[in-house]
């Protein structure tokens, strides 16, 4: 995995990030990808297992509120399968809807670091800029 473009956001009690991307493709799944990066990294002790693949459909009135759907959504997959999530393709997308595969390993292999318990609106901004897209959210950890 290459580096993510996100950064650190102060906050006094969560987790926030400030998270780039050339698409909003790419904002969407650096998104995701920095979220479990703060969530868990892999051991190296780990063996080298199948990755399990996810099909994920969002809809959503709104393209922030597809955003928090999307980041919630694989929040809650990878609690219930027991996955992290490294891998993201979004096949299809536009403002209010986006289709994509999650590919993810067996918890088991990695180190947690951080629980976020839900993704939220608090402070969230999205916007496309000059160079991209950006975005600020919030996780309640």
């Amino acid at each position: 995995m290459g580096k993510i473009p996100y950064e650190f956001i102060e906050h006094t009690a969560d987790i926030g990030i400030r998270v780039r991307g050339g698409s909003l493709e790419d904002l969407f799944k650096n998104a995701a990808l920095a979220m479990f990066e703060i969530i868990a990294e892999r051991k190296k002790s780990a063996p080298q297992s199948a990755k399990k693949h996810l099909k994920i459909k969002q809809t959503a009135d709104t393209t922030d509120e597809l955003f928090i759907n999307w980041l919630s959504e694989l929040l809650s997959l990878s609690s219930a399968k027991g996955l992290i999530f490294s891998d993201l393709k979004i096949e299809k997308m536009d403002e209010t809807g986006l289709r994509a595969t999650a590919a993810g390993e067996d918890s088991g292999n990695y180190r947690f670091n951080r629980e976020i318990k839900a993704v939220t609106y608090h402070g969230f901004k999205l916007e496309q800029g000059p160079s991209g897209w950006q975005a600020e959210v919030i996780f309640d950890v």
